[in-house]
């Protein structure tokens, strides 16, 4: 973990207290969160762990503004997201949260670089796109078309996209669930490269544990609870892991 990610000498980015989700399909209840408590830190990567249905997912929506616990609270900086309307809560992601997703979710008619410009376009303070793209490795493929990229260069258009706005925050919900291990390893490097050097709160959600050794921190689910929290004295570089 590097020197200025102890706990004890930053102010977290976010603050989660006693956070339950609970989901409600006619007079059946599931838990998906059981009281969790949980503090995330600027430029600070931490991959999530744990099986299908442990609460991974749910955190991370609340995280991002796009769902609200059932009961506890969340803060960003000075912001009680649990106390946000709908609108409040579009502008926090808007403004301060990327997403990246499995599934790339690109415009098939625009080029990479129209990809990434819808969110340049809405933006404060945004990146060019061209940088953005640059930034994952993508410098020779700005005109190029969703159809014609390999799937890991459709993923890393979709981080370009994701951290051209500048966030704060960037949330990875199974970046390489799609992809084979070497062109997985490409996407987690794009993501490791961003994370530094914007220096994002960067959470990824992973079923694959090896992934776990390129984080600052290693945060493992279970039933809807935190099971174990390690920190990796030393994180393995993206493009050194192997699965």
């Amino acid at each position: 973990m590097p020197p200025d990610a102890d706990p004890a000498r930053r102010r977290p980015t976010f603050v989660v207290r006693g956070v339950t989700k609970i989901y409600r399909t006619g007079e059946v209840e599931v838990a998906a969160l059981r009281g969790i408590d949980l503090e995330l830190f600027a430029n600070e990567l931490v991959v999530l762990l744990g099986p299908s249905g442990s609460g991974k997912s749910t955190l991370l929506n609340i995280l991002g503004g796009l769902d609200l616990p059932t009961a506890g609270e969340v803060r960003f900086g000075d912001l009680e997201l649990t106390k946000l309307d709908d609108r409040a809560l579009t502008a926090y992601r808007r403004d301060h949260v990327g997403f990246v997703f499995q599934f790339y979710n690109l415009m098939p008619s625009l080029t990479a670089r129209e990809n990434v410009a819808l969110v340049t376009e809405i933006a404060r303070a945004p990146l060019r796109p061209e940088d953005a793209l640059d930034l994952v490795g993508l410098a020779e493929r700005l005109d190029h078309f969703p159809a014609q990229l390999s799937g890991g260069e459709q993923q890393r258009v979709a981080i370009a996209r994701a951290i051209a706005k500048r966030p704060e925050v960037l949330l990875c919900d199974e970046p390489t669930g799609a992809l084979d291990s070497k062109t997985g390893v490409r996407v987690l490097a794009a993501i490791e490269r961003v994370s530094q050097e914007l220096g994002t709160t960067t959470a990824l959600i992973t079923h694959n544990a090896p992934i776990a050794a390129m984080a600052d921190r290693v945060i493992r689910f279970a039933d809807g609870r935190i099971s174990e929290q390690t920190a990796n004295l030393e994180r393995r570089p993206a493009e050194a892991l192997v699965w």
